[in-house]
């Protein structure tokens, strides 16, 4: 060994530097920011849809489209997902999955699956996938019963109000 490498050597041992150790810390470190940093993306936009925060699961694993096929809310199956607009949508089959991949804009709730009449008031509630209504080929959730029947009662002033609150409100949910 020559006596310079000899010196650095002695060096490092005496600073308590180890150069393998420090290599492993900033790969650890790279490793981290590189799985933490697609997480803190996505966190920016899926506020624009109603998501489990835990399970990233949008509309808390119902299927959106079985609304329309079985006119009822069902769980979806894990062995049915597709991720659309940040969140993870479940489905019940491969079809209802399909269908709602390839239209997502009709299957998918609107307003983000967030209560239209609460909307309508200006604050964002996320609907409960359990009260639900299906108007004009659309699906709509609501956060209670009578916020469901209020909307019922009159659905075009409910979704014209509920519109002209939306864009606020998304813009409020992005940031």
């Amino acid at each position: 060994m020559t006596a310079q490498r000899q010196e650095r050597n002695d060096r490092h041992s005496d600073a308590g530097l180890r150069p393998g150790i420090a290599l492993i810390s900033v790969l650890s470190a790279l490793v981290w920011l590189s799985l933490a940093a697609p997480h803190a993306a996505e966190a920016a936009t899926t506020e624009r849809v109603v998501m489990n925060r835990f399970t990233g699961l949008a509309i808390e694993g119902f299927d959106p489209v079985a609304y329309f096929v079985d006119q009822s809310p069902e769980r979806g199956l894990p062995d049915y997902e597709a991720s659309q607009a940040g969140a993870v949508w479940r489905f019940r089959n491969e079809g209802n999955r399909a269908s709602f991949v390839a239209h997502p804009e009709i299957y998918g709730p609107q307003f983000g699956g967030y209560d239209p009449i609460d909307l309508a008031r200006g604050v964002t509630v996320a609907g409960n996938p359990r009260f639900w209504l299906i108007s004009g080929q659309r699906l709509y959730l609501f956060s209670r019963d009578d916020n469901r029947d209020a909307f019922a009662a009159d659905p075009e002033r409910g979704q014209r109000e509920a519109k002209s609150h939306w864009p606020a409100a998304e813009q409020d949910l992005a940031q």
